[in-house]
């Protein structure tokens, strides 16, 4: 079963990509370009989803069920704190099931790592 808010999602990102890009650092450790659109930052989370270790099947799941935005937006904040994520593909997979009964959506995990105290100190 799909996400009704799936579609809205791809249609209308949910968080400012500024934002996310401020939250998610890391992401652009492994790109060759700059993150402009939402467009190129779906294609990162797409190649770097891989280096994680998170399989098609979850990202596809994910995608359809989140919205290809909000399951893009969770994967970069999963990338931010691999170093504390020790399955990356099954804590996607776990948000992804919370995310269909609407007990989760990506902002909060933007607002936490946005509002960390060594990002604040610097």
């Amino acid at each position: 079963m799909q996400n009704p808010d799936a579609t809205t999602a791809e249609s209308s990102p949910p968080i400012p990509l500024h934002l996310v890009r401020k939250a998610c650092t890391s992401l652009a450790e492994y790109l060759p370009g700059e993150i402009r659109h939402w467009q190129d930052f779906l294609a990162a989370v797409d190649q770097v989803r891989r280096w994680l270790g998170i399989s098609a099947d979850t990202w596809a799941d994910a995608t359809a069920q989140m919205g290809p935005c909000n399951a893009a937006i969770v994967t970069a904040c999963i990338l931010q704190r691999s170093d504390h994520i020790a399955s990356p593909g099954a804590y996607l997979r776990t948000l992804t099931r919370k995310s269909v009964t609407g007990s989760f959506t990506p902002g909060p995990m933007v607002m936490a790592l946005l509002n960390q105290p060594s990002r604040q100190a610097a």
